[in-house]
């Protein structure tokens, strides 16, 4: 699994987003935490109480969206070890969106959007970057 998965830190607001892009399924894969972070500018901890708080209130409402998070090992921006932390894929970042009130919402999304884009560009024109 490691071969096809490329680390990569990109930034939405100045704010880290860890994220791993995989090469067989040519699919991002985004910490959940961070993305929580992005939404409503809080520190680390109280977006892991947020994610925990609601990945609660997801289960008793019966989303799909917690069973489809996946734990990878990430590296922490804190001391630099690997943790296994929560993960969406791109779908699943979106529907994360809809859960979080934010006006960083569309922004986001937006921001989402045009990493997707890029990505594409590269593994379709490796040539031309951006």
């Amino acid at each position: 699994m490691n071969n096809k998965l490329q680390t990569i830190t990109n930034l939405f607001e100045e704010k880290e987003i860890r994220s791993f892009w995989d090469s067989e399924k040519e699919e991002y894969y985004f910490s959940v935490i961070d993305v929580i972070g992005a939404l409503t500018d809080n520190d680390y901890d109280k977006s892991r109480n947020y994610w925990k708080w609601l990945k609660s209130k997801l289960k008793e409402e019966g989303s799909e969206l917690v069973s489809n998070t996946n734990q990878l090992k990430l590296q922490s921006l804190k001391d630099g070890k690997f943790y296994k932390t929560d993960t969406l894929d791109t779908k699943g970042i979106f529907r994360l969106i809809e859960s979080v009130p934010s006006a960083k919402a569309e922004p986001f999304k937006i921001w989402l959007a045009n990493l997707g884009n890029e990505r594409i560009n590269e593994v379709f024109d490796p040539v031309r970057k951006g």
